[in-house]
């Protein structure tokens, strides 16, 4: 990390003790403090002109508070001495009002971490001297390298280039106090591309990391979000059927997606989600290997440590197929009577709740190409619409494009259907997982197939 970021931390942390301490003072029982600054930049071009400049700094504080029992959530921009006076008055006078819950209150003190945290290289200096010019430059190449790939793309989305850095402090009463910096750069570009009839086909690619250095080049982008488009030509229905249906790495994300806002232990204690009382239990196939990772050097959901307090550590979610265990934080962990995963997330406003870091579905050796290569006949998927998922209940159906496979090999486009299947059998019939994990996000999967979907196209 260089000089001015650590200086930059060491200011925030004295400023979240400062108000710690403060509010300590005057009465509550615990009092947690998270300070944070940082910088954005969001640039877009469309047919080679700038649409979107937008650059900004920011400088907040957030504060969540209990006593006897109640609890505040506060938070403020307002950084000087009277706006910190009124931050700390406000958080006092809503705690007062808030109504009591008995499973309210901080991590354990034995849980709390005091040490050293692992380095797990989230910061990138290079992001933050990215500037407009620089960034501008970048999205025009993108969008210029795909408009000149062929004369069947004649209109564009547009390409989008952006950055971000900061970095926060957190100091808790029950006597943690940490920091960490990051840093993400991300460009996507967006061609449109003519089709029969008067169509328009439109797809997109983007490179997105943590250090500038490793994202694809703006032309790279460019050509890939091309292919992706061109190949949609000619895109057409399928008839209604049954078939087995191959979620690539971008679909498959969302699908994993899904999972992770079942496992959480506030869907658990709510019970709001399919999987209440099914830890140990076969939830999907053998095949099906799922982690909860925040110790991936450079990942995008990475973190030395949770919003308690206490040490990052790898969670296995599903084993072999089995259920392994939910996510909590402690308010959660209270409510299931049972220990905390380092789960938690504290937002910006000094909300606390369980979280994923990087949720991962676990490679294999197989090739991705040899997923369809395999496959005689069924739906390649590449994207998805709609939310048509109930998490109490498992069921369901999403709009889907892509393209259908013949004889092991991608014979036409394919859009307008929607597949479907109880989420419980989804992941239970997945036969097929491949090598190709993609760590542009933090939810993450290689390809996979399951067995057999019902597709629903024209009768």
């Amino acid at each position: 990390m260089d000089e001015r970021m650590s200086v930059e931390i060491e200011r925030l942390m004295e400023l979240a003790a400062s108000v710690c301490d403060r509010t300590l003072a005057r009465g509550v029982d615990v009092a947690e403090v998270r300070a944070r600054s940082g910088s954005e930049l969001s640039v877009k071009v469309r047919l080679g002109e700038p649409e979107l400049i937008e650059e900004a700094g920011h400088r907040s504080i957030g504060m969540r508070v209990i006593k006897k029992g109640r609890v505040a959530l506060t938070s403020t921009s307002d950084l000087t001495a009277s706006g910190l006076d009124r931050f700390v008055d406000d958080a006092l006078e809503l705690v007062d009002i808030s109504q009591e819950d008995p499973f309210a209150g901080p991590a354990d003190p034995d849980l709390i971490h005091h040490g050293a945290f692992p380095e797990l290289d989230l910061y990138d200096p290079a992001c933050g001297e990215i500037d407009a010019a620089t960034g501008l430059d970048r999205a025009v190449r993108g969008e210029a390298a795909a408009r000149s790939a062929d004369p069947r793309i004649t209109n564009s989305d547009g390409a989008t280039f952006s950055r971000t850095t900061g970095c926060f402090a957190m100091v808790l009463s029950g006597g943690f106090r940490g920091g960490a910096a990051g840093s993400y750069s991300s460009i996507s570009v967006v061609p449109v591309a003519d089709d029969e009839g008067g169509k328009k086909r439109r797809g997109f690619y983007y490179s997105a990391k943590r250090h500038d250095a490793e994202l694809e080049s703006p032309e790279a982008v460019g050509a890939e979000a091309a292919r992706r488009t061109l190949r949609k030509l000619g895109a057409r229905k399928v008839s209604t059927s049954e078939a087995p249906v191959v979620f690539d790495p971008d679909a498959g994300r969302s699908i994993i997606g899904m999972l992770a806002g079942c496992i959480m232990g506030s869907a658990i204690w709510r019970k709001s989600s399919y999987l209440v009382d099914r830890e140990g239990t076969r939830i999907a196939s053998d095949l099906v290997e799922i982690i909860d990772d925040p110790l991936i050097r450079r990942a995008p959901g990475s973190r030395p440590f949770d919003g308690e307090g206490l040490l990052s550590r790898t969670n296995r979610i599903v084993d072999k197929g089995t259920l392994v265990q939910y996510l909590c934080d402690s308010y959660s962990a209270r409510k299931l009577g049972r220990k905390p995963t380092a789960s938690a997330a504290r937002g910006a406003g000094g909300g606390v709740g369980p979280s994923t870091s990087n949720f991962i579905l676990k490679p294999t050796a197989t090739k991705a190409a040899d997923i369809v290569k395999d496959t005689k006949r069924g739906l390649y998927v590449t994207e998805m619409m709609g939310f048509g998922f109930n998490p109490v209940t498992g069921d369901f159906s999403r709009g889907a494009s892509g393209f259908w496979i013949e004889n092991g090999e991608l014979a036409y486009p394919v859009n307008e259907v929607t597949i479907s299947l109880n989420f419980d059998e989804l992941l239970k019939t997945i036969d097929a997982v491949g090598d190709d994990l993609d760590l542009r996000s933090a939810t993450a999967t290689p390809t996979f197939r399951v067995a057999k979907m019902t597709i629903a196209g024209s009768s």
